[in-house]
């Protein structure tokens, strides 16, 4: 039996806990027959206590862990089991320069934590002195058996087929009428039968959602009463957070996911591999800074006074020293654990270039890129990298390696410049919507490396890029000041909502030039979720505090917004029934060795080809593209041609299109034109080799 360390202010019985030889490995809770297994890094404690609660968060026992092998604390306790929580205390090395919060009086979350008990929210009357009542307890999670992880294996989907979109499991189902009000918000609403048939019907194959690791909102937005809605700001990379659950919160998010693999629904996780809810110097210590604070976070020593200086490389008050050797590995096993025990398929990571900093500078063949490549699970995931942060050398757009995709915020900037009538842009447009090879380059990098979106979680939705020209950000607090300023919208005419028709009527039409754009763009198209049931945040264009209507779908639609959402499902159907338009492949372009594009030419409006002079004349708005393809046909049975005509006019007046490849007009037929409300007109619009092209009008015809 071993001593138990109490604190002042509490008593513990730990009669019917027996501290015996453990083992080093592996990190964290390990749960056995007849107790558990605890393995902790700590190389700044002198002393690492293991502290068990009852179910009720009752303090049961402090046990001091006797056995070390260098940085590595570890101990077998006897009689502990899956009902019990617990939470780690250290006593630093007097002699180490630490936070002056790491003490034993401050209840730390195991990072290996596997669950906790109830969502970390920040409460300073709370965390001062003894933190225990603050910090939630780790639950001590039985490992999956080697039967149940093996059914976990990738869904196997083609990448090029790969439509992506982006949700946050509170917004998409809080008021969705079908939705139970319990589950209403949580990973259960998520995954209600409901929600998953109408991402179906709407034709995506990866859900991307927004954070689901336990996190805790910032102080400085929780005394203004807000809270952090999205969760970018992460406590531990492997518990799922319980704000999202009714009872338990491991075992809901692995229901969600699991029913959107039973619907052959990817599931991509938003991972914050670059900071800490910890915060910078004067932030709370609640896991990383009492245990590992050096080793965790990229610190430099302030000449001029004792304290620590934190590198902010996120902008979130820390920077994750992924290059540390415990830090890459614990990042690298919660990636493996997700895929193998939770079952996602892939992670997009937010503020990629941290990981790739070595220490500081950031490198395409860093160790954390070439573990990934390698590793037997991770190697089959999918990567997505947001390609910056905000340190020296942080934006790294095409520079990642050859197996990441990259969310191409070029290709937003150029695709909403040119549908807003910006000069100059015609060259740039015609090169992201063929695949941004000036920056994904051939034969070096796939083509759909290039993450397309014209919106994202932080900026305007769909709807309020054609809505509002200003930020409207009061409700966030910062008296409109956060927030980008340079957001490329346009209000036509009115701020805001209004009942002018011409002018829904335009706004409508360049949504639909929007969203046709990504979907016919080379690349993988990104969605904002809820942009296809014209979702609105009223202008916000930094809504992550407001856990409201701002942000969750509104799912009761009326018939302009129906029609919307007809109109994206039709797109993306179009994408997905024809491998030319989700792949082209030039003979110029080795990278895998595949050639299905047979022609591709560019030609003015008089139906003359394009010159160099063309792409930089700033006064023209429009042009054709006429490609020709070549399709396997099943069975080994040879090859099939497929012509496509993509006409695009992006000025303000109508233009008189000269076309003479559609003199032979009995051959072919418009697929797509989005001056047409109703998809069901499309295929019996007149073909005719000279006519008039709508104004902000995308055309796009198919030979048969």
């Amino acid at each position: 039996m071993t001593q138990s360390n109490r604190y002042k202010s509490e008593s513990f019985s730990f009669d019917d806990f027996t501290l015996q030889k453990g083992c080093v490995n592996p990190f964290g809770a390990d749960l056995q027959d007849h107790g558990c297994n605890f393995s902790i890094y700590a190389p700044d404690a002198e002393e690492v206590f293991i502290c068990l609660f009852s179910s009720d968060e009752k303090p049961l026992a402090q046990i001091a862990l006797k056995e070390r092998m260098q940085s590595k604390w570890f101990g077998f306790i006897e009689n502990v089991s899956a009902q019990h929580l617990y939470g780690v205390r250290v006593r630093p090395k007097a002699h180490r320069q630490t936070h002056p919060d790491s003490s034993v009086n401050k209840l730390l979350i195991d990072p290996y934590a596997k669950g906790l008990n109830r969502a970390l929210n920040w409460d300073p009357n709370l965390y001062e002195g003894d933190s225990h009542k603050m910090i939630p307890k780790a639950q001590i999670v039985p490992t999956d058996s080697v039967e149940s992880t093996q059914k976990l294996s990738p869904i196997g989907l083609a990448e090029q087929k790969r439509v992506i979109y982006e949700a946050h499991v509170k917004g998409i189902s809080a008021q969705h009428p079908d939705v139970p009000q319990q589950q209403r918000g949580t990973y259960l609403g998520a995954c209600h039968p409901s929600i998953i048939k109408h991402l179906q019907d709407l034709g995506i194959s990866s859900v991307q959602f927004m954070p689901l690791m336990a996190f805790m909102p910032e102080p400085f937005i929780t005394r203004k009463g807000l809270t952090n809605y999205w969760g970018y700001n992460p406590i531990n990379f492997f518990a799922a957070e319980p704000r999202y659950a009714i009872k338990d919160a491991v075992s809901e998010c692995k229901t969600m996911i699991s029913e959107y693999r039973k619907a052959g629904l990817e599931v991509i996780l938003d991972v914050v591999f670059n900071h800490t809810c910890e915060s910078g110097y004067d932030g709370p210590v609640i896991s990383f800074k009492g245990l590992c604070e050096s080793h965790a976070y990229l610190i430099e020593h302030n000449d001029e006074s004792d304290d620590l200086q934190y590198l902010n490389y996120s902008g979130c008050g820390n920077t994750l020293k992924v290059s540390d050797t415990f830090i890459m590995t614990m990042l690298i096993d919660a990636l493996r654990y997700w895929v193998t025990n939770m079952g996602v398929s892939g992670f997009r990571f937010d503020l990629a270039s941290i990981v790739g900093r070595e220490v500081y500078e950031f490198k395409n063949t860093a160790a954390f890129f070439k573990i990934l490549k390698q590793d037997p699970v991770l190697k089959h995931a999918v990567m997505i990298a947001e390609p910056w942060d905000i340190g020296p050398g942080g934006y790294q757009l095409g520079h990642y390696p050859d197996q990441w995709l990259e969310v191409n915020d070029k290709y937003r900037d150029v695709v909403r410049g040119f549908w807003r009538g910006e000069k100059g842009l015609k060259g740039q447009f015609a090169t992201r919507f063929m695949g941004s090879r000036d920056i994904f380059r051939k034969n070096v990098r796939a083509m759909h490396a290039s993450i397309n979106n014209v919106t994202y979680h932080d900026g305007y939705t769909l709807h309020d890029i054609v809505t509002y020209e200003q930020k409207h950000n009061l409700a966030n607090l910062e008296e409109n000041r956060d927030g980008h300023n340079h957001n490329l919208t346009n209000n036509y005419g009115v701020e805001g909502e209004t009942d002018d028709l011409s002018i829904i009527n335009l706004r409508e039409q360049q949504k639909r030039n929007l969203f046709a754009t990504l979907m016919l763009s080379q690349g993988t198209p990104h969605i904002l979720g809820g942009d296809e049931l014209s979702r609105t945040q009223q202008g916000n264009n930094n809504a992550y505090c407001q856990d409201n209507s701002i942000n969750w779908f509104k799912w009761e639609l009326n018939k302009r917004q129906e029609a919307f959402m007809h109109f994206c499902r039709y797109a993306i159907a179009l994408r997905n029934q024809h491998p030319i338009l989700q792949q082209m492949c030039f003979a110029d372009d080795r990278f895998d060795n595949k050639q299905n594009i047979l022609v591709a030419d560019w030609y003015r409006r008089d139906g003359t080809h394009k010159t160099d002079i063309d792409w930089v004349n700033h006064e023209h708005y429009c042009f054709a593209l006429h490609v020709v393809g070549e399709l396997e046909e099943p069975n080994n049975k040879g090859h099939l041609e497929q012509e496509w005509l993509f006409c695009i006019n992006s000025k303000a007046e109508d233009r008189e299109f000269t076309v003479p490849l559609l003199a032979d007009s009995a051959h072919w037929q418009c697929m797509l034109d989005t001056a047409l409300k109703d998809t069901r007109l499309y295929s019996k619009q007149k073909i005719e080799p000279i006519f008039e092209m709508s104004a902000r009008s995308f055309r796009l015809y198919k030979k048969f």
